[in-house]
């Protein structure tokens, strides 16, 4: 008697194999279009050329009218035969119809986009707002460090001497790897950037430009002054950062610290904690605790955390903002460290891919001179000491490390300038404290003037609290010369936040701890229901080769971060190996056991467990080199998901064409039925 023909094309594995095209379909879509809005020089291009087109550029006030071009540049140019890279421009336009003077605006950082401004909405009323691509971060010419961000990512602590050295040395392999592929870095200095917003000015055929910059971005401001004085009607800088401050002094940050003591000594619910908040903050930081239960905890990690933590007051800056981090250390101070733990979890995740690093260096370095006299005579005695300057700097070695510009001194102090400037600053800011630019700036200003927002911190709070505030102040000024702060009204710091960084270590740690136990649970149970009833019915066994793969996938992964701090220090949280396995694992065990029927062979279920496995573990690898960051997370997912339900499908299918008998010979008295792979 022939055996009974076996349908290999079921409906339900036409579906799968239609929802596997989608998906596989979509991370494809993914990764190619990561580099679709990458910039490149159009071909038989010379130097100032610019190409432009109508677009539409998205704000927090919906969709402005826009032009997005492309502007050709010489990579440096007091080289005659340097080759051309293109930089971004695009013009958002006024929507008056007699715009005055266009705003150019300027990103802080360094190593920053300077294409994203979600606030042109509240400029271009009655102006054009300019948004001129950073060459090494925008352009076709793009300064990664890969060396760097592997060298942060490996660090045992962000702030150690053996991190210090290691990223001191990953500055040096960057910046001779991008000089061996043709990348000229003489190139990729201040001044370079404010010849580019020139040449942009000259492009879209402007008279005069008003300037908005931010942080580091008035370094950029100021050079631009002092090059085309001229070419400026007038300029606004918020958070001032004069020369030789791509430093952060101990003795300035305690100063900071003081002032967030007396806020805190006037407010019922801070006081209460503490009778001296910096007194409180110099003794904790005597001790830091090096674990909260069995999580370690970062000393280095945790300053650095803690600075940056600082320098906003806005609760828009959480889960890093200042009230957030006050309380970490009121709590730490009463013996629970769980918000030094999120610091210093958070610290390894951020800091690594917080820049794009060659740029980063290339701009920093015009502050060498300074720097390297900072750390001759650095003073240690201060109460959390210089966190900041000695992660940016690598403990000095950025200075020696990065190839000197050719025109780095040419700028490296304040020059006079008959600019119109509006000066603005938070007295909260821990980068840029606005004293400096009183002191060092403000008297090179003729026509200069400083606004200071007490309870402020750096641009981010100067762009999320009392917007209509703030934007009447740069409008009034930039339309009339009128400086009128009138609107804003008494900043409080709220030292009692929604959420606690303490909190979200707890609900953190919960998650990381109880998932992965819940899966292991979840496995055990779904293992010994296949092994009481034979098999997992059709709508579970789907459900656990579709939806269930999400769950177990970030489990799987939280257990893999769990192992990898408390057993490996010095393992990247986002390393290849470690996301694959982690991921691929559970979910190719769960799609093994949705497949898996108890009576048939050993060997047939071996195969099965290979193939799931397997595929699991191949396409969580290609899922996560699909594209960066948490949505690496999500790829490798669903491509763990997608690789063994694939290989289990085509095992499946390839036994119906064999009529492959799958059951064990003793007891196996039904004929061959085909077993869905969905289920």
């Amino acid at each position: 008697m022939k055996p009974r023909k076996t349908r290999i094309f079921t409906p339900s594995r036409i579906v799968a194999l239609a929802l596997i095209a989608l998906l596989a379909g979509g991370l494809a879509y993914v990764r190619f279009e990561m580099g679709s809005d990458s910039v490149s020089v159009p071909s038989g291009a010379k130097a100032g050329d610019f190409i432009v087109e109508p677009c539409e550029y998205a704000t927090e006030d919906g969709s402005y009218a826009a032009d997005c071009g492309t502007l050709v540049v010489p990579e440096n140019r007091a080289d005659a035969q340097s080759r051309l890279i293109a930089i971004p421009v695009t013009r958002i336009k006024a929507r008056s119809a007699h715009p005055g003077e266009p705003i150019f605006r300027l990103e802080g950082g360094p190593g920053k986009t300077n294409m994203q401004f979600k606030n042109a909405s509240r400029l271009a009323d009655k102006h054009d707002v300019v948004l001129v691509g950073y060459r090494g971060v925008d352009g076709s010419s793009v300064l990664d460090c890969p060396e760097v961000e592997s060298a942060l990512k490996h660090s045992k602590d962000l702030l150690g001497d053996k991190s210090l050295s290691s990223y001191g040395a990953a500055i040096g392999e960057c910046a001779d790897r991008l000089s061996d592929s043709g990348v000229d870095l003489a190139g990729y200095t201040p001044t370079s950037r404010v010849d580019d917003l020139e040449a942009a000015r000259v492009a879209l055929g402007y008279d005069r430009i008003d300037l908005v910059s931010e942080s580091a971005g008035t370094r950029t401001a100021m050079i631009y002054s002092w090059r085309y004085p001229k070419n400026i009607h007038r300029s606004v800088m918020i958070a001032v950062n004069p020369p030789g401050h791509f430093l952060w002094p101990a003795k300035t940050t305690d100063e900071q610290i003081g002032r967030y003591s007396e806020l805190c000594a006037k407010d019922d619910d801070c006081s209460k904690r503490t009778d001296d908040l910096a007194a409180s903050i110099r003794k904790t930081a005597q001790d830091i605790p090096d674990r909260w239960g069995f999580l370690p905890i970062k000393e280095g990690n945790v300053r650095l955390a803690t600075f940056f933590g600082l320098v906003e007051s806005t609760q828009e800056a959480a889960p890093i903002s200042g009230p957030m981090t006050v309380d970490s250390w009121l709590a730490a101070a009463d013996g629970d460290a769980s918000g030094f733990w999120l610091q210093s979890l958070l610290s390894d995740l951020v800091f690594p891919q917080s820049f794009v690093w060659g740029e980063y260096f290339a701009f920093g370095s015009a502050d060498d001179r300074p720097a390297k006299d900072y750390f001759a005579h650095a003073d240690s005695d201060s109460i959390l000491g210089d966190p900041a300057t000695n992660f940016v700097w690598g403990g000095g070695e950025l200075a020696d490390a990065w190839p000197a510009a050719p025109d780095a001194g040419k700028y490296s102090r304040v020059r006079r300038s008959n600019t119109e400037t509006l000066l603005i600053g938070g007295t909260l800011d821990f980068a840029t404290p606005p004293q400096a630019a009183t002191k060092e700036l403000l008297p090179y200003l003729p026509n200069g003037h400083q606004v200071l927002l007490p309870g402020f911190g750096h641009s981010d709070t100067f762009w999320a609290e009392q917007a209509d505030a703030g934007t009447h102040l740069i409008n009034t000024y930039f339309d009339t010369g009128r400086v009128d702060d009138s609107r804003y009204e008494r900043q409080t710091v709220d030292f009692t936040p929604e959420v606690t960084q303490t909190a979200l270590a707890k609900g953190f740690a919960g998650v990381m701890v109880g998932l992965p136990i819940l899966i292991l649970l979840s496995l055990a149970w779904i293992a010994r229901r296949v092994h009481k009833r034979g098999r997992i019915g059709r709508k579970s066994a789907a459900t656990l080769r579709s939806l269930f793969p999400i769950v177990l996938g970030l489990g799987g992964w939280f257990a893999g971060v769990l192992l990898a701090i408390t057993t490996i220090p010095g393992v990247a949280l986002d390393d290849e190996v470690l996301a694959s396995v982690s991921v691929g694992v559970p979910i190719g065990v769960s799609l093994y056991l949705a497949w898996a029927n108890r009576d048939w062979s050993t060997r047939t279920k071996a195969t099965g467990f290979a193939a799931a496995a397997g595929g699991a573990l191949l396409g969580s690898s290609l899922g996560f080199d699909i594209t960066e960051g948490l949505v690496a997370l999500l790829t490798t997912i669903v491509g763990a998901t997608l690789g063994g339900n694939l290989l289990l499908l085509a095992l499946d299918m390839a036994w119906d064409r064999q009529a492959r008998d799958r059951f064990a010979e003793a007891g196996a008295v039904e004929p061959l039925e085909a077993h869905s792979s969905t289920g």
